[in-house]
């Protein structure tokens, strides 16, 4: 039995940005509502988001996105494509699989770990270096979701600044911040809004110490030994990551 028939009150609340296709929305709803059919732990809200660039020969300027909250924890999907029924259609493939992830994880999102590292053990136990894509911050945040990140670090292919992209709780949004200077060269969009928050300037070690004391699940910093945008992350263990741009 769908467990639709127990929860007949929940709904899809819907909103639309840009010149949404008539029967997207009715479309929408009917795909993210098949999606949670099957989920266990209740569920509590579900919103939808599609969005349309003005501009029809954009690169995939189709978005539609979802939330999900599954007792207390968000689950989130976010997809682009041509159109926007085809970008639906993808949202309930990819938002299926999420759900089906947290299910496997007793209804919990794995997120990064929260814990304090143990006292004696190496501080950072994972170092990565990646050649950085040059992208636009909205194709960041496909990228992002696609792998189902808390963030992606990324160059900016206008200002060639470092920067980060990553989740905004509950709300469902988006938010950049550049090591480059500020992020006044943004513009806030429907999905997508801009810290104003300057980005730290300093050493690992620094970093480190940041992150303990604020608890964060991540820390942007530009690396004052090479001037290039740094992630350091708390892994599930409790200990720590740190994911910088090759030289």
């Amino acid at each position: 039995m769908s467990h639709l028939k127990s929860r007949p009150s929940i709904d899809v609340l819907v909103n639309k940005r840009g010149p949404v296709p008539d029967g997207a929305s009715e479309y929408a709803r009917a795909k993210v509502l098949a999606a949670i059919a099957h989920v266990g732990p209740p569920v509590l809200a579900v919103r939808a988001k599609l969005t349309q660039a003005a501009n029809p020969s954009a690169s995939r300027p189709s978005i539609a996105q979802a939330v999900v909250n599954v007792n207390g924890h968000p689950v989130r999907a976010h997809c682009a494509a041509d159109t926007m029924f085809e970008a639906v259609d993808l949202l309930q493939e990819r938002l299926t699989s999420r759900l089906a992830d947290t299910r496997q994880l007793g209804g919990r999102e794995h997120r990064a770990g929260r814990h304090q590292p143990p006292i004696d053990e190496p501080r950072i136990v994972r170092q990565k270096a990646f050649s950085l894509g040059r992208q636009t911050p909205e194709d960041a945040v496909i990228d992002m979701e696609s792998g189902n990140y808390g963030f992606w670090l990324f160059t900016d292919s206008t200002s060639g600044a470092d920067c980060v992209v990553y989740r905004q709780g509950l709300t469902g949004g988006y938010r950049v911040a550049s090591a480059g200077g500020g992020s006044q060269q943004y513009e806030a969009g429907p999905l997508l809004s801009v810290s104003s928050t300057a980005t730290p300037e300093c050493g690992v070690d620094a970093a480190v110490e940041r992150i303990r004391i604020t608890g964060l699940a991540f820390v942007f910093f530009v690396d004052s030994a090479t001037g290039r945008g740094c992630v350091l992350y708390q892994r599930c263990d409790g200990r720590y990551g740190l994911i910088s741009p090759a030289r």
